[in-house]
């Protein structure tokens, strides 16, 4: 195996090669370990850590290493390395941190495809997905559903979800699995392409892990039983940790989500909802909140049916989350310039005392 098969490409070649990198050993974070990564250069893995040059300058979790990312880096000992550079990003799946507003949390990055695994029986919401699609939009990744544990459903259930589907949502792509019978394994299969990049992301307990086992065609991950009295899978994965698979493919297998809080993601907003956006041209006010105002288009095709109205209140809690977010970000940053300006000028009026 070589940086090729984990994805590397020219234009991260060029960017070694312009910004006179080459000295460095370049690789790809395959594991994120609370500050301490794997990276692996194609042919070996290595135990690493940032410089504490990179530690000084972050100003804030986003700009430490993240399972995907490539990273310049020095080696040492048989199995050691230093990451002195976080190469450009191509993408970047994110959300708010949970419990943290105003900060991000890097799920991936680098990611060309997001398997977003819903299990039909116990978990599958769209108003969920319509979050996942808002966050994969905005990184502009392609986002495919994959509705896990058909098995335990009945074609009338299966069928009926469809339907819903399509009546929020007729674009999002979308595959039924099946882990146990190995249903729909051939289509995810033949989606992914040698070189590109694919994370699975989703609650716990549908079927992430074990999804990822039989791509790899071996029990690399561990899974949890399915709990008779809940019906649910339990939770295992407790990283990030990204696997090449035998058609060339690279994938990613994420911690299980019960939050996903949004962040700056006004243009994925836009494409999820776009019938909604769309309308809002129409209305009579520009900055309209498409709530109770006078000439308002999109509450009248609410009024009219044109617009579903789970979709239209889904839409309207995620905007306000957004902006919610956007509002505590431009507060740190008030804070943080007001503190600036203070030390700025407590040096500069005890200059003579240091």
């Amino acid at each position: 195996m070589n940086l090729l098969d984990l994805g590397f490409t020219n234009e991260l070649s060029a960017y070694v090669t312009e910004n006179k990198l080459s000295n460095f050993s370049i690789g790809r974070v395959t594991q994120e370990h609370r500050e301490r990564y794997v990276v692996s250069d194609g042919v070996n893995e290595f135990d690493t850590e940032t410089t504490g040059n990179l530690r000084f300058s972050a100003n804030s979790r986003a700009d430490f290493p993240a399972v995907g990312d490539w990273v310049a880096m020095t080696t040492y000992d048989s199995d050691q390395a230093i990451i002195h550079k976080i190469l450009p990003r191509r993408s970047i799946l994110d959300r708010q941190a949970v419990g943290k507003f105003g900060e991000i949390q890097i799920i991936s990055t680098n990611i060309d495809v997001a398997f977003i695994i819903q299990a039909i029986n116990n978990n599958f919401s769209i108003n969920r997905l319509e979050r996942y699609l808002t966050i994969c939009y905005s990184a502009n990744i392609e986002p495919v559903l994959v509705i896990s544990k058909i098995d335990l459903s009945t074609e009338k259930e299966i069928q009926s979800a469809i339907s819903d589907l399509e009546k929020r949502d007729k674009k999002v792509k979308y595959i039924l699995l099946s882990n146990m019978t190995l249903k729909g394994l051939d289509q995810i299969l033949d989606f992914i392409q040698a070189g590109k990049t694919y994370c699975v992301v989703g609650s716990s307990g549908v079927g992430k892990s074990t999804l990822i086992n039989n791509l790899l065609k071996k029990n690399i991950l561990k899974t949890g039983q399915i709990s008779h009295s809940t019906n649910k899978g339990r939770h295992v994965t407790d990283h990030r940790e990204l696997f090449v698979l035998g058609n060339g493919g690279v994938i990613i297998d994420t911690p299980g989500m019960r939050e996903l809080g949004m962040t700056d993601n006004t243009e994925g907003i836009k494409t999820t909802f776009q019938e909604i956006f769309d309308i809002s041209f129409k209305c009579k006010f520009p900055d309209c909140k498409h709530t109770n105002e006078t000439g308002c288009a999109v509450i009248e095709a609410l009024n009219n049916g044109t617009i579903d109205k789970d979709s239209y209140d889904n839409y309207q809690k995620i905007h306000k989350e957004q902006e919610r977010f956007q509002t505590t970000v431009a507060e740190k940053r008030k804070k943080d310039k007001v503190f600036g300006k203070m030390i700025k000028n407590y040096y500069r009026d005890n200059k003579n005392k240091f």
